[in-house]
């Protein structure tokens, strides 16, 4: 009998290592897509943030959104260049242009940071950051590739994953009735 229990239990017991074996990269993967979500979570909203109020580190005070100084105009103006420059250069500082951009920046940020809404807001992320890449076409040191098409497979990739499931809410967000219904919403 005593056999027959070692036998069981020796069987059972590489079967359990693998599953933990195979669970280990899972859960570390986990984690690692959970905080790149809210490091670019955190990146949109810090640019909303600063432009905002200017905070000093890419808008100055006294280009602040709160003091009259639009978060479009300047690089748009200045920073565009390319075969979109003209286009670019053309919503410089428009009202419209800079609502949208900074409610993008704040509502991107907001979903990633809290888990909720990350296909939506991945989707916005990425077509914005497209466009901020089409801004300085060709990039500065690569004939085509930059850190933003980069950001958009990363949000992609969040996307794709269900990274709002760890260190977010984005477990109680797909419970919700509407989220149920329309699963591009999750």
């Amino acid at each position: 009998m005593t056999a027959m229990i070692e036998r069981n239990t020796a069987a059972k017991t590489p079967m359990a290592e693998t599953n933990q074996e195979q669970n280990l990269p899972t859960r570390a993967a986990r984690y690692l897509l959970a905080g790149l979500r809210l490091a670019l979570g955190w990146v949109f909203l810090w640019a909303f943030l600063d432009k905002v109020f200017g905070l000093g580190f890419a808008t100055e005070a006294k280009n602040a959104w709160i003091n009259g100084g639009s978060p479009t105009k300047g690089f748009l103006s200045f920073g565009a260049a390319g075969p979109f420059q003209g286009f670019y250069n053309s919503i410089a500082g428009a009202a419209w242009a800079d609502w949208l951009f900074m409610i993008g920046l704040a509502a991107i940020g907001t979903a990633l940071l809290l888990g909720i809404g990350v296909r939506v807001a991945a989707a916005a992320g990425g077509l914005l950051l497209v466009l901020m890449w089409t801004a300085v076409l060709p990039p500065e040191n690569n004939p085509f590739m930059d850190d933003h098409l980069v950001y958009a497979g990363v949000l992609a990739l969040l996307a794709v994953t269900n990274a709002g499931d760890t260190w977010g809410l984005g477990r109680t967000w797909a419970r919700l009735p509407i989220v149920k219904r329309f699963g591009w919403l999750r």
